[in-house]
């Protein structure tokens, strides 16, 4: 009866093993195991994963395990054990390591070799639906991958980016830890262990002949239910890339519900002495590697010669006497080119049609800059450009970007500004309708312009005349400050003369109408720019929308709800209720009463802020000839002149566009800045 009970119990454990519930494998010399890769099963029974090529080897266990009793249950504990090791050809040389996995399926199709061990690619790594859960033991740091050094053990969810990860090692149990090195080449041990009730991971390494330490190497509390799929493969991924690295299996053992069976260590198959490894890929160097190795360095010789060169002839600049007399700190092109990183365009910021706009890293000021890049034709305006932009450089107040300084290379001008990490108001206001500053944000950035500007106006040592005031040229720093920035069309003047500028120049949509009359740029000209960017703001619209009979002028549809008794209706739609009703009131009387026809009757920026901050009241607009017979009127009478005088049309392209060559006083050869980004 015994002898009866006896086999059948030893018939329940075969079938067991049989469906995939556990399984041992002591050596795999009658393995049948799913292989594919460059996955081998040796002459004496070793599973070797790969060799020294650039490729990636599976091996699965043939079965399906069912890890769950239900699609949507909870998995089961399981447990496995293996023997490793990992011989690199000299010790000098790491490659990649391998993983244990749990996979849907016996493979990875699609997969890539090298930094994803074999098991994903550049478009799936990381991504939920890989459903695969690995203990990695890997011999390369892989920077993408977040690693945490070259001898390191992690547990991998769904990508190669560990959870949880700690150094190669065990722990005695005197609790002292004793680091091992992957690439010894030296056999090791693996326990990996879940428990489903407990929802514990634990991952254990010790050398061979040590028996199982107490103290796991990993715990992870983490439930694998969405990860594991109702039934799935176990097996092993590696990968190398030209390394000189195998990856060998010695032994494994599995099992579901209950832990895996022990390995029979003596009957395990023997590792290859490295000494006849070593001197067969010897041979292999002396013969076929030395010729080639030396005709490789050679050519790079050659070509590091060439680049060299090259690259001395395009960092190429030019330093003439004149410009050392200017204070303003000149960059060397090397280090913006380094700092930008090229120039690549992953570090665009802003194109126009004359320019571009970079962020770089300045290291030798560890700071964040912009690299404005502008081409320029004539050799005597780059020299009055240069020494109009020393001028500007001198200005220094918190609401403007500040010009850290320059970098002139054959017909090229760098400007090196200040980064302003928030980017242009423009984007806040038009394009990110889910991204939206704030009531309190816009007036402290609509105070902070009005600073900047009261400062070009009265505080520097001469009157600058912005003449470019518009949404996307006020940028916004870390603390979403506002800031004016791009003087590119700035000009200067001394306090006591007036301003002799007669070119029409700036956006056609922020221009006072006696400027496009006169083309005399003033101090009030900025204030009726100011104006419409006061408008622009508090009412979330462009300037001028095109309509399908005929355009709408921002200041004309805010002066229509003023008329009617309800200028709050014209307030941004996506500030709902969050605002203050007297402060948007005020700011938007204060946009009309800047855009106004008559320069006589716009404030000051004195003024401006005083009525901004309280310290003056507001006046009536009626008080100062705001009316249905004023306002509404000279503003279309204004745009229609322009609009079809022969003279100015030929300057602009379409209503709301900038005019492609508006030039400046100093330069007739210099294009007008098109940036709608940083600078």
């Amino acid at each position: 009866m015994s002898v009866e009970i006896l086999f059948l119990v030893s018939l329940l454990v075969v079938l067991t093993y049989a469906q995939g519930t556990g399984f041992v494998y002591n050596g795999f010399r009658s393995a049948n195991l799913s292989l594919d890769g460059i996955a081998e099963i040796t002459s004496n029974g070793l599973l070797k994963l790969n060799n020294d090529t650039n490729q990636q080897g599976h091996a699965f266990h043939p079965y399906p395990v069912q890890f769950k009793n239900l699609p949507k249950g909870s998995v089961k504990s399981f447990s496995t054990t293996f023997v490793f090791a990992i011989r690199p050809l000299y010790e000098s040389m790491r490659g990649s390591g391998f993983a244990f996995v749990v996979a849907p399926q016996s493979g990875f199709p699609g997969s890539l070799p090298g930094r994803y061990l074999g098991m994903f690619n550049e478009t799936n790594n990381g991504k939920f639906s890989n459903h695969v859960f690995g203990v990695e033991l890997d011999t390369f740091l892989s920077v993408q991958s977040q690693d945490l050094n070259y001898n390191h053990i992690g547990i991998d969810l769904n990508g190669l980016t560990s959870v949880k990860s700690a150094p190669a090692g065990y722990y005695q149990d005197n609790g002292e830890f004793n680091i091992l090195s992957l690439i010894s080449g030296q056999e090791m041990q693996v326990w990996v262990d879940y428990d489903g009730a407990d929802k514990l991971i634990n991952v254990t390494l010790a050398p061979i002949h040590v028996q199982k330490p107490k103290i796991p190497l990993l715990s992870l509390r983490r439930d694998l239910s969405p990860i594991i799929n109702e039934n799935m493969y176990v097996g092993f991924s590696a990968s190398t890339v030209n390394l000189l690295t195998s990856h060998y299996v010695l032994g494994w053992s599995f099992s579901v519900n209950g832990e895996a069976q022990a390995l029979d260590l003596s009957q395990l198959p023997k590792l290859p002495k490295l000494s006849q490894i070593r001197k067969k890929e010897t041979s292999k160097v002396l013969t076929i590697g030395l010729p080639l190795t030396v005709l490789f360095i050679v050519s790079m010789l050659i070509s590091g010669a060439v680049y060299v060169m090259r690259r001395k002839r395009e960092l190429a600049e030019v330093l003439e006497d004149w410009e050392r007399d200017y204070g303003l700190h000149r960059f060397k092109y090397k280090d913006l080119y380094i700092a930008t990183k090229g120039f690549r365009d992953q570090q665009l910021l802003g194109t126009g049609g004359f320019s571009q706009v970079y962020r770089g890293i300045l290291s030798t000021l560890n700071i964040e800059i912009a690299v404005k890049r502008v081409s320029h034709e004539s050799r005597e305006g780059m020299r009055e450009f240069v020494a109009e932009i020393i001028s500007i450089s001198r200005l220094r107040h918190r609401n403007l970007v500040a010009l850290l300084g320059y970098c002139r290379r054959k017909r090229e001008l760098l400007l090196v500004y200040d980064y302003m990490p928030n980017g242009g108001l423009d984007k806040y206001l038009y394009n990110q309708p889910k991204v939206t500053l704030n009531w309190m944000q816009r007036l402290r950035v609509i105070k902070g312009v009005a600073s900047g500007l009261l400062y070009l106006h009265e505080g520097s040592e001469q009157v600058v005349i912005h003449r470019d005031i518009k949404a996307s040229n006020i940028l916004l720093d870390a603390e979403f400050n506002g800031r004016l920035g791009d003087f590119g069309l700035a000009r200067l003047h001394d306090h006591v003369t007036d301003p002799q500028m007669t070119h029409v120049a700036g956006m056609f949509r922020y221009l006072a109408p006696e400027h496009m009359q006169t083309g005399k740029a003033t101090t009030s000209t900025d204030v009726f720019a100011f104006g419409v960017f006061l408008l622009e703001v508090a009412c979330g619209r462009r300037p001028i929308k095109q309509g399908e009979t005929e355009d709408v002028i921002l200041a004309d549809w805010v002066f229509s709800c003023w008329d009617r008794g309800a200028i709050l209706e014209a307030r941004d739609p996506k500030l709902g209720l969050e605002f203050v009703g007297e402060e948007m009131e005020l700011v938007l009387k204060l946009g009309l009463m800047c855009s106004h026809s008559d320069p006589l009757m716009r404030p000051s920026m004195r003024q401006v802020l005083q009525y901004l901050e309280g310290d003056l009241p507001m006046p009536k607009l009626s008080s100062i000839g705001i009316s249905s017979a004023g306002l509404t009127f000279v503003h279309r009478q204004a745009f229609d002149n322009l609009a079809h005088s022969s003279s100015v049309t030929n300057r602009f392209s379409q209503v709301g566009d900038e005019p492609p060559g508006v030039v400046s006083d100093f330069l007739p050869s210099l294009p007008v800045n098109r940036d709608n980004a940083q600078i």
